[in-house]
């Protein structure tokens, strides 16, 4: 009998995503860039005889990233996640040219309700027009236990990643947690400016009306209408002194090291 030959026109197994850790690219923080940027998503439910059900939902994050979205028991979405919390939720960044080109997100897990005070504030921070109907009897807040992640970045960019690598550790940071809500206050009423300063560092447009709608251990999250931005400290910070260092360093940073200090 013969050598059995192997040509290239043969069938070969198909490439696997990375695991993070292994990637030739950052792709723990631009997954977590998409998870704190994206503003809507696709969500992926199952019917009761099991038939994937796809929609479209808002999203937001709670401080350590974790999926948040406000919804209606009216939908079909809602319905299959009370019956199965099993789903995923797809966070695409888009632009120009081919779709996918551009890098995206899906994250799998399990949707929950959630009565935490932190989730609806961060949520309508990002959505302020879901004030109008967040209070509606038929709607609740849902948080996305995440169990791991898919990124593909790009031509040739994929990788795997863990809860643990999704998700940020706020070990040791509660006082950023406590301090959210006043930090945010205060950073829009009296620093707009610095607030333009780190959108414009960021890679974000410039001239537009930036305001602070979050922020953790990691970094700020930012909107304009319907644009955001990520700004990510030089280092992690776990309270609010740090808080207000890192963010003097950034703004002295954009403005040559000549700018006025911000808290």
């Amino acid at each position: 009998m013969g050598e059995i030959s192997t040509s290239a026109s043969e069938p070969r197994e198909p490439a696997r995503p990375l695991p993070a850790s292994e990637a030739p690219f950052d792709a723990i923080g631009l997954s977590r860039m998409l998870l704190r940027s994206i503003r809507s998503g696709a969500l992926a439910t199952l019917d009761q005889d099991g038939t994937p059900f796809a929609s479209l939902v808002t999203i937001a994050t709670d401080q350590n990233g974790t999926p948040l979205m406000l919804l209606s028991r009216l939908s079909a979405h809602t319905r299959n996640l009370l019956a199965d919390p099993r789903c995923s939720l797809l966070f695409a960044q888009g632009g120009k040219g081919d779709p996918l080109a551009h890098p995206r997100l899906t994250v799998v897990g399990e949707a929950v309700q959630t009565s935490e005070p932190r989730a609806r504030a961060r949520f309508l921070a990002r959505h302020p027009k879901a004030k109008l109907y967040a209070d509606f009897p038929d709607f609740g807040f849902f948080a996305l236990r995440a169990r791991a992640g898919h990124l593909n970045g790009g031509f040739a960019k994929a990788a795997t990643l863990t809860r643990e690598e999704l998700l940020l550790d706020l070990t040791g940071a509660d006082a950023i947690a406590t301090g959210e809500a006043g930090a945010v206050e205060h950073m829009n009423a009296d620093h707009a400016d610095a607030l333009a300063l780190y959108a414009a560092a960021a890679g974000a447009e410039a001239g537009l009306p930036w305001r602070l709608t979050g922020l953790d251990p990691e970094g700020l999250d930012l909107m304009a209408g319907d644009r955001t931005a990520r700004v990510v400290y030089p280092e992690r910070v776990s309270d609010m002194g740090g808080l207000r260092r890192s963010l003097v360093a950034m703004a002295a940073r954009v403005r040559g090291g000549t700018g006025a200090p911000v808290p």
